[in-house]
């Protein structure tokens, strides 16, 4: 899909950003905050997530239904997340509803809050944190991620805890939007068959009202907190594992190199830890995956098998990333190389795909930088990159964590 790239910052300090392709059959555009999980206090943790889902409870001018019925009239495929350093709410739509969707994804971000909305969806929450606590993997994840961080807050958990959701105000969301929800922190994005003039004067007469507030990132002093633990989860029918250890920020260069390490030793196929633990049956799952953070980043292997051959997988896990950097051939470099320009390749055809990896870039790196450069960068790595990266990031676990069924508990 051939695109032409556009940029402008309105005097309200929003960005507004497109990759405009004329010849694209849809249109897809999002705002996304740069505010997530790491920007809260610690007592408000789950905050940003809660307030995405306010969102959807409707404006001053909408009632719950009611964003929901105006998005399904002009067919939207529409939906939002929140991570720990950005939250986004997109549509991707047909071009001549493209308008009518960038009004919609506005009025979302300026919520009415209504106290009956907020305790009705605070039940919402709750269960959903209790759903994903029946969920061995992310149980022990969220836990290794504060073991790794420690009192960092990207050890922070996405949807808070019950706790913390529990005790927590309206009035209390209501600063924390207005303080973190400010244009100078927004993105205005969008991708496919788009007139970015018309989406530019649109976006000026949306936003006119919306209040610019200095927002900032806490960066504390950290480094890497090394441990190890076993946790007995009833809904465990077998063994999980989850291997932590460091890796570069998103805005390291060296983040090429880990992305083409994690897939050599941790794809899906053809890995090393797939050729190791999956096809010889130790395991029915292995996998390595690079996270690239503001200011910091991290591996994670992740391991599924009998609970008798945890210890016996860790071992094979260890004994790969050790040998890693001297088991690199120049077929791995190749076959590397060739899937992640398949996955960029496959995101690029899609408008909504350009969309979010758009607004994710300019949130996360702030520079935009277009699929073909980053592909080339990615093809320049040679051998040598790759295992200089090795020395500098050296695949140690430094956390470990399994969950178990409690009758397999030692």
């Amino acid at each position: 899909m051939k695109t032409i790239y556009r940029e402008t910052t309105l005097a309200n300090g929003l960005r507004i950003a497109a990759e405009c392709a004329p010849d694209a059959a849809s249109a897809a555009v999002g705002l996304f905050v740069g505010t997530g999980a790491r920007d809260e206090p610690k007592e408000l943790m789950g905050v940003s997530h809660f307030l995405e889902h306010m969102m959807f409870k409707g404006s001053a001018t909408r009632l719950a239904r009611e964003v929901n019925e105006a998005f399904d009239r002009i067919g939207a495929r529409n939906n939002a997340f929140t991570s720990h350093e950005m939250t986004a709410y997109h549509a991707h739509v047909l071009p001549e509803h493209c308008s009518e969707s960038l009004t919609l994804v506005a009025d979302l971000l300026r919520p009415a809050l209504r106290e009956e909305d907020f305790q009705q969806e605070r039940h919402v929450i709750l269960e959903e944190i209790a759903m994903y606590e029946d969920n061995p993997f992310w149980v022990i994840y969220e836990r290794a991620l504060e073991v790794y961080f420690k009192d960092h807050p990207l050890g922070f958990r996405v949807l808070g805890t019950k706790e913390s959701v529990g005790a927590m105000t309206r009035n209390q969301m209501h600063e924390y939007f207005t303080e973190r929800y400010s244009p100078a922190n927004t993105v205005l994005v969008a991708a496919g068959k788009i007139d970015f003039d018309a989406l530019v004067a649109q976006a000026a007469r949306e936003t006119a009202e919306w209040k610019s507030t200095s927002v900032k990132r806490v960066y504390p002093t950290w480094s890497p907190n090394a441990g190890s633990f076993t946790i007995a989860i009833t809904k465990a029918t077998r063994g999980y594992m989850v291997l932590l250890w460091p890796a570069p920020s998103q805005t390291d260069s060296r983040r090429y190199a880990a992305m083409l390490c994690a897939q050599i030793i941790g794809d899906s196929e053809g890995s090393r830890l797939h050729w190791a633990l999956v096809e010889t049956g130790i395991a029915v799952h292995a996998a390595v995956g690079f996270h690239g953070r503001d200011g910091s980043g991290e591996c994670v292997a992740s391991i599924v098998c009998a609970t008798e051959d945890l210890d016996k997988a860790e071992k094979i896990v260890r004994r790969e990333c050790q040998q890693l950097s001297e088991s690199l051939t120049e077929d791995d470099l190749v076959r590397a190389r060739r899937k992640i320009a398949t996955a960029v390749a496959v995101a690029g055809e899609s408008p909504s795909g350009r969309m979010q990896r758009l607004g994710s870039v300019l949130t996360s790196i702030g520079v935009f930088s277009p699929l073909e450069a980053e592909l080339e960068k990615i093809n320049a790595l040679t051998l040598e990159d790759l295992r200089t990266h090795l020395q500098e990031f050296p695949y140690e676990p430094v956390v470990v964590a399994r969950a178990v069924p409690p009758s397999e508990q030692t």
